[in-house]
């Protein structure tokens, strides 16, 4: 029976450590496929008030970064205009790794 139950340890152990070691990999390949997202859906998905402006608190990810330097008027927020003329990271650069 104690030799059943290191076994059944076992085989669960290395399932758990196969399909970990296997999402990892995926993930990493679907970052390195992807798109840059375009000005219109990166509005989409942050700008919550709908208000043609994403505000400090509206900002997520790499964005919230930068949000300094891609304000150049200061006011606040980050128009279309400021998010078009922002220096575009090269890439690798855009979001350390381990973060997400």
């Amino acid at each position: 029976m104690k030799n059943n139950s290191l076994k059944f340890g076992i085989l669960i152990g290395g399932f758990f450590l196969f399909t970990s070691c296997n999402a990892f990999g995926q993930s990493d390949q679907r970052r390195q496929n992807r798109e840059r997202p375009t000005i219109e859906q990166v509005f989409t998905d942050l700008d919550a008030d709908e208000d043609g402006l994403i505000s400090k608190e509206e900002v997520k990810g790499p964005l919230k970064n930068d949000f300094a330097k891609i304000d150049t008027d200061e006011d606040g927020f980050i128009s279309k205009e400021e998010l078009e003329k922002a220096p575009k990271p090269k890439r690798g650069q855009g979001r350390p790794q381990g973060k997400q």
